[in-house]
């Protein structure tokens, strides 16, 4: 999914930025109550102030084709 976001202008990472230098779950995923293998298969983005509505439904839509690819 990360490759598919990635070759269609999606700046996105796995994990939490937290953990994203270890192969460990992200404590704070894990404290929030997520399994091991659900905490460590999460996509983080970010978002800004300057992030347009468009951009988000943007993203939808290719988050959408991503899980269908």
């Amino acid at each position: 999914a990360l490759f598919y976001l990635d070759d269609n202008g999606v700046c996105a990472a796995a994990g939490s930025a937290c953990s994203a230098s270890s192969d460990e779950p992200s404590h704070v995923l894990r404290a929030i109550g997520l399994s091991d293998d659900v905490a460590r298969s999460s996509i983080r983005f970010s978002f800004g102030r300057d992030t347009t509505q468009d951009e988000l439904d943007l993203l939808v839509k290719i988050l959408k084709a991503a899980l269908h690819a």
